[in-house]
């Protein structure tokens, strides 16, 4: 299985520290955020990884290179000047997936969530039908409304407005199929994508009941920061 980074984000509401740092660069821990998700990625043996970029792409590259140090191989997946939100970033990096199922993670999260799980779950699911496997977490103090709703029979669904809902870790397995239509280069959200497919009940999905961090203000990034060194 192969695995893609989005790093591309502009992280406007993480300024001024993304003003000359792209936001998967910040530290936590004592390391990038990036970092993280490579070693972990390294850890599970899944050691071909795409990156897309935009913001201040020229310091992932250098920071990273091609990955060697970790023991994977990093490509990289430019974008233009504002990106090309979730989904036209996939369409994008899409050949180098070889048609096969691959794993998505955001930069700017931070998840204890065992990558090595991605093969059996993809293996688990192998009905073409299926386009979507989307890692749920509990609604964080900043977003108590959630995403999506978890079914018995691990479906996945919009609210309903009385069932449980959890929010979306930015961690999910996707076919190429979820993005048929879409043409490279064109800029397109991936919410859409899914709610549609979940209307046709072609998108599962897991509650990850460990921890989970959306690095989205700089008071969340000092808050990690403090846990980590804990």
């Amino acid at each position: 299985m192969r695995a893609m980074i989005l790093a591309a984000g502009r992280g406007q509401r993480m300024r001024p520290l993304t003003d000359a740092t792209p936001k998967p660069l910040l530290e936590a821990g004592g390391k990038p955020l990036i970092v993280w998700h490579i070693e972990r990625l390294a850890a599970a043996g899944i050691r071909d990884i795409i990156i897309n970029h935009a913001w201040l792409g020229d310091q992932i590259e250098a920071l990273l290179g091609n990955g060697a140090r970790w023991g994977v191989r990093i490509r990289y997946s430019p974008e233009p000047a504002g990106g090309l939100e979730t989904a036209g970033g996939i369409v994008q990096a899409l050949p180098f997936f070889n048609a096969q199922p691959f794993l998505v993670i955001n930069g700017d999260v931070w998840c204890d969530w065992d990558p090595a799980l991605a093969r059996g779950i993809a293996q688990a699911r192998p009905d073409p039908g299926l386009h979507a496997w989307l890692l749920l977490v509990d609604n964080p103090a900043q977003h108590p409304k959630g995403d999506f709703i978890l079914h018995p029979n691990q479906t996945v669904g919009v609210p309903d407005g009385a069932s449980r809902t959890l929010t979306f870790a930015g961690i999910g397995i996707y076919r190429p199929d979820l993005f048929s239509g879409l043409q490279p280069g064109v800029s397109a959200p991936l919410a859409p994508l899914l709610r549609h497919a979940m209307a046709a009940g072609k998108v599962t999905g897991s509650h990850h009941a460990g921890q989970w961090e959306d690095i989205g203000t700089p008071e969340r990034l000092a808050l990690l920061n403090q846990r980590l060194a804990g």
